[in-house]
């Protein structure tokens, strides 16, 4: 788990060491422990590191392989790494270090760029040919570690944020309108390839790309998530019995695949809890599990403790709770969003962000729950979805989950930036697929291929990483997610949502964690737009830097503004806190420069 970042001239130029330190410092936060650069004629590469496996100088990146042809930087983890070791050892190929990194180059070596279908885990990387003069990048299945990327007129560009592309001062900041529009619409989610600017683009999840000096950019899709039944129909015992080895394969997986203890982010809901219980009975003793919880508002409690607690005594774990006051949590929000490679609206960023400080100090690895909601319909709007059966496609998702219809958000924004509805079209693209046996199948399909790519996984990725901690998500291991698209909807959707997850999680975890109503991250300093957080909402938007911007539509701020209580989305996000954080972030990314 790492930063990375690199380039490759157009010009046959070498590129300027100053770029490589200037984009360094952006990625220096995800990896604390090494840094390197690696210069070869038109190419650099460059990496910071957060030694997790082969803790030795053996595992320094950028690596190369045994004849020197090849170059590497990469993020992430390989869990298969030790099974792809021995079958390229048995071809031949040669080891100096005990990394995963050196596994991937003499995969490519062996298999081409063929080999990123042999890998197994979350990834981004950037393979130098030096006899070739190409540069070959990858991005996992499941977009779980980030790639971007942006051309110049002489050169390709690419860092694990747009903050390093940003600070080589090559790159506009003009905001794209596409881009924005999936930016309101979709609750900050904007898929790959677009970002909010113009200028930065992103690989997109289970995508290869191949770069030529002579500028040409060749992309090719690997993998396919596919949604259909299997040929041989199972019974709902034998569905919950394959999901649950999948899912424990997937836990062990990201125990094992590790030189530094492992722990667990515990919020008390059903999936981290059954985490726990899935390493306890793969024999895991000694579980560290972490909790974080926040002060109460008259209408909300700040945690549930007393929902994570139990399952800790349960398991006895090694268990560490953090409770933070409000004042803190408006004080640490700009630390939060300066954190964002992309600007997010679900407010317990704030949350990872704060608890990820903490564990960080104890371990450089936990597992965590994000996807099981997604791959496993565990929010309301699926079922709700899933009734209005005579209702046209688009309409159906829509009316369920946009958060502007796309009268409001012309409405939103300054004239300049309205335009077409981009965000129905790609709603209609996604859901009128042939890869999928029903409606649900599909929005499932594109929730965890597009949308929750860059949230809450990229929240997840970018908060962690903030503090060098990495985060392994299991319920969005390929496999598992693959045999869960292959699962009848109405199984998914039984006992109010997550049914499978539910009966495997009985007698496992406690009743009360698994019959509870469906929870979010508490976070009532940021949930009640009042007081202190409602004057640094329109201290942003009022701002000077804001009304010269001139991104939003002035009367609905100011709407917003004068019944900050009134104004939500179908999710029940705060329109106003949407306006105030994206006009925050940016001041701070972008305005700075």
């Amino acid at each position: 788990m790492c930063g990375l970042f690199g380039a490759l001239s157009f010009d046959q130029k070498a590129i300027n060491p100053e770029l490589a330190e200037r984009m360094s410092a952006r990625v220096a936060r995800r990896g604390p422990d090494d840094r390197g650069e690696f210069f070869d004629g038109p190419v650099m590469l460059g990496h910071r590191r957060l030694s997790i496996i082969d803790l030795s100088p053996a595992g320094h990146q950028p690596m190369q392989d045994f004849s020197r042809r090849f170059a590497i930087v990469f993020n992430g983890t390989i869990y298969n790494y030790p099974e792809l070791r021995e079958q390229l050892i048995d071809k031949g190929y040669r080891f100096n270090s005990h990394s995963d990194t050196e596994v991937i180059v003499n995969a490519y070596a062996c298999w081409g760029e063929a080999c990123v279908e042999r890998l197994h885990g979350m990834f981004a990387f950037a393979i130098w040919d030096s006899e070739q003069k190409n540069l070959f990048l990858a991005r996992d299945r499941m977009g779980i570690k980030p790639l971007y990327y942006a051309l110049a007129p002489n050169g390709f560009y690419f860092a694990s944020n747009p903050q390093a592309l940003l600070a080589t001062g090559l790159f506009a900041t003009d905001i794209d309108p596409v881009g924005l529009h999936h930016q309101l619409s979709l609750h900050a989610v904007i898929p790959a390839p677009r970002t909010l600017l113009k200028s930065i683009r992103k690989c997109r999840p289970a995508f290869s790309m191949r770069v030529t000096t002579d500028s040409n950019v060749v992309e090719q899709r690997y993998w396919t998530l596919r949604a259909h039944r299997p040929a041989q129909p199972m019974t709902a015992d034998e569905w919950n019995q394959a999901i649950h080895d999948s899912l424990m394969q997937a836990v062990k997986k990201r125990l094992t695949i590790a030189d530094v203890p492992v722990g667990v982010l515990l919020s008390g809901g059903l999936d981290s809890s059954l985490l726990v219980a899935l390493l306890a009975e793969s024999g895991q003793h000694d579980i560290r599990t972490f909790s974080i919880g926040f002060e109460d508002q008259p209408e909300e409690r700040g945690n549930e403790f007393e929902f994570s607690d139990p399952v800790a005594q349960r398991y006895q774990t090694d268990h560490e709770k953090f409770l933070v006051p409000n004042d803190e949590v408006l004080t640490r929000l700009p630390e939060a969003v300066a954190a964002m490679a992309e600007p997010m609206f679900g407010q317990d960023a704030v949350a990872f962000f704060l608890l990820s400080e903490q564990v960080s100090k104890s371990v450089k690895v936990v597992q965590s729950g994000q996807g099981a909601d997604e791959v496993f319909a565990g929010y309301f709007w699926y079922a709700e979805m899933w009734a209005a059966q005579e209702e046209p496609v688009l309409e159906r998702f829509a009316k369920r989950y946009v958060d502007r219809d796309h009268v409001e958000f012309c409405d939103t924004v300054a004239e300049p930036y309205r335009g077409e509805d981009h965000t129905s079209e790609l709603i209609e693209e996604n859901l009128n697929t042939t890869q999928a046996d029903s409606f649900l199948d599909a929005v499932l399909r594109f929730d965890v291929t597009t949308l929750i790519v860059d949230d809450p996984v990229k929240r997840v990725d970018n908060m962690t990483m903030a503090w060098g901690l990495e985060a392994r998500v299991p319920f969005l291991d390929h496999e598992l997610v693959e045999l869960a698209a292959s699962c009848p909807p109405e199984l998914k959707l039984k006992h109010d949502g997550k049914g499978l997850l539910k009966e495997i999680a009985r007698g496992r975890i406690p009743d009360a964690v698994i019959d509870r109503p469906k929870g979010y991250f508490p976070m009532p300093a940021l949930k009640y737009v009042r007081g202190d957080f409602y004057q640094f909402m329109a201290d942003t938007l009022n701002s000077r830097q804001s009304r010269e911007r001139g991104l939003f539509n002035r009367a609905y701020i100011d709407r917003l503004l004068d019944q900050p209580e009134q104004h939500f989305t179908r999710l029940n996000g705060s329109k106003l806190w949407h306006s105030a954080l994206l006009e925050f972030w940016l001041q701070q990314h972008v305005d700075s420069l």
